[in-house]
């Protein structure tokens, strides 16, 4: 096997844990805190986990082990998005199982959720292992977006379970995940299973975090690969001197990404979905907001800039939601093979225009004709637009140099306007994780093994205070059904982990609010340049600019 210089090396890096968990597994004891309860709808939430509600965070810290000693064989899924780091999660946990008894055992479930349900796997060994430490990607047994989620299924299994002697499983995973991870805690537990099961936060979209989890694994080495790019971009038009470059980046749900990256490259333009809906904002607003630097940048020569669009924007447009409302309804059940019968577009725009309300329609008729059709591509399993699709860089590409067209008719503008799109998402999910992802998801999973040590269910894996170095971190375990609430979900009151939002009274947007009129007029890109991995720790282990500034260093 080839292998470059890099991967050799960070091969042979040896991840640093929290300081209470290199004390070696005899000496680590655990201190319990108060019950706990979710952040809203306790009672619908207790009643619903009724043997894994409202049990006591724990910390872990150095001390006498009082775990019963028992032969543990534990099981590792991978599931839903790649995120950096994913692999390290798999060695913390393997090397903590081997460090307390080298007759434990570690299956790993192969692609996603579905391989425990087909008793798809591997039994993991010092050489399989060994292969892929502090390496990007879950291409150790692959990940899958199988949900764990009905009696059927967790009746199976329980079979497969049983049949391999197995005592715990762990589920590595974003919020749907973890969410399953309970459920499926609960089911294990109210049937006597003895199968144990603890999750792993992980996304790289930055949305599953909270007052515990402070950080998702895979946000750093993601949103630092996303900035090295934007910075090179920067660097770029600052010496062409002649594109504005519309960079789309990933989150849909949640604008993490989008700010990050923004905070650190300080582009000209970094669109908040979460303001745009609390300001209510229009398409028309938003694309005045960038013409309005594009125009104060041309009267100052620079014909050139950056704007960051987070992915799921056009949902957080109030007009626009509605409007796709309005289209899943038109084109609902038999309608759609009507539409779809329809020879030429102009024949779909007639359509089209009949069947919206007079405000929607002024709406879709702002949007350019290659938008207007990409609402009415392939729709979702439930009939739906698929948001995702909408090249929404381009979309407020297009807006912008009409406002702009219009601006220069009136005398208000006399620059020049070439776009070029980017869209940042695959490029960051399996990239080399950086040291603080590599630290982070080993101490996760080697802290997620010590949870299934000391008999613990229905738990979160949890490091925090990881602002500062490694070595101050703390580990413990948070039971999942604290950030639990009750949503909507396909007709039906579910209990789920809530997703986080951008806070915009929160420090990282409030620094961003208050230079961004700045960087919007001038020129004042920051370049991060590559992830480095040797070094000074002040370059090689300092984590996201978000969590330092929610933490005030």
């Amino acid at each position: 096997m080839n292998l470059s210089p890099l991967q050799q090396a960070r091969y042979e890096y040896s991840p640093k844990l929290p300081g209470m968990l290199r004390h070696g597994i005899s000496e680590i004891c655990v201190s319990e805190g108060a019950p706990t309860q979710s952040v809203a709808d306790q009672d619908k939430i207790s009643a619903l986990f009724p043997n894994t509600y409202g049990k006591k965070e724990i910390t872990f810290q150095k001390g006498q082990n009082t775990s019963a000693p028992k032969k543990q064989v534990v099981g590792v899924i991978l599931s839903g998005g790649q995120a950096p780091g994913g692999h390290n999660v798999v060695c913390g946990l393997y090397d903590a199982l081997k460090a307390t008894s080298s007759e434990n055992v570690l299956y790993g479930f192969k692609n996603g959720p579905s391989g425990l349900l087909e008793d798809d796997y591997v039994v993991f060994d010092d050489a399989f292992i060994n292969a892929y430490r502090n390496t990007g990607g879950f291409d150790i047994i692959g990940s899958g977006r199988t949900k764990l989620e009905t009696k059927e299924q967790f009746a199976v299994a329980a079979e497969v379970c049983k049949k391999h002697g197995i005592t715990a499983i762990v589920i590595i995973g974003g919020d749907d995940s973890n969410t399953n991870a309970a459920v499926l805690a609960e089911y294990f537990a109210a049937n006597n299973t003895g199968v144990q099961v603890i999750g792993c936060p992980k996304t790289i979209d930055g949305d599953l975090k909270n007052e515990d989890i402070e950080c998702s694994f895979g946000f750093d080495t993601a949103t630092k690969t996303y900035s090295e790019l934007i910075g090179n971009i920067e660097r770029d038009a600052n010496s062409a001197k002649k594109y504005w470059h519309f960079i789309k980046v990933m989150g849909r749900s949640a604008s993490h990404v989008a700010l990050e990256c923004a905070l650190e490259t300080q582009p000209n333009i970094c669109l908040i979905s979460e303001e745009v809906a609390e300001k209510k904002m229009s398409l028309s607003q938003i694309a005045d907001q960038i013409a309005d630097s594009v125009a104060k940048r041309a009267a100052k020569g620079m014909n050139f800039g950056v704007a960051i669009i987070p992915e799921g924007v056009v949902e957080f447009v109030p007009e626009f939601s509605v409007l796709i409302g309005e289209i899943n309804e038109l084109l609902a059940g038999s309608k759609a093979d009507a539409f779809n019968a329809l020879a030429t577009w102009e024949e779909k725009y007639a359509f089209i225009e009949k069947g919206l309300t007079k405000e929607s329609m002024a709406v879709f008729a702002l949007l350019p004709q290659t938008i207007q059709q990409q609402l009415f591509l392939e729709r979702d399993p439930h009939g739906n637009v698929q948001v995702s699709l909408i090249e929404s860089e381009k979309l407020f590409s297009a807006l912008v140099a009409a406002k702009l067209k219009k601006m220069k008719a009136d005398g208000l503008y006399n620059g020049k306007f070439s776009a070029l799109h980017h869209f940042f998402g695959y490029e960051g999910r399996c990239a080399f994780p950086s040291n603080f992802d590599a630290d982070y998801c080993y101490s996760l999973g080697y802290n997620a093994f010590m949870l299934i040590q000391y008999g613990y269910t229905g738990y979160l894996s949890k490091i925090s205070n990881l602002s500062r170095p490694a070595d101050e971190w703390v580990a413990g375990g948070m039971p999942i059904t604290k950030m639990m609430n009750m949503e909507r979900r396909h007709g039906e009151d579910k209990p789920v982990i809530r997703k986080a939002l951008v806070e915009l009274n929160g420090k990282p947007f409030q620094y961003f609010e208050a230079h961004r009129a700045t960087w919007a007029e001038d020129t004042c890109y920051t370049y991060p340049g590559a992830i480095q991995y040797y070094g000074p720790a002040s370059v090689c282990d300092i984590t996201t600019r978000t969590l330092a500034l929610e933490k005030g260093n």
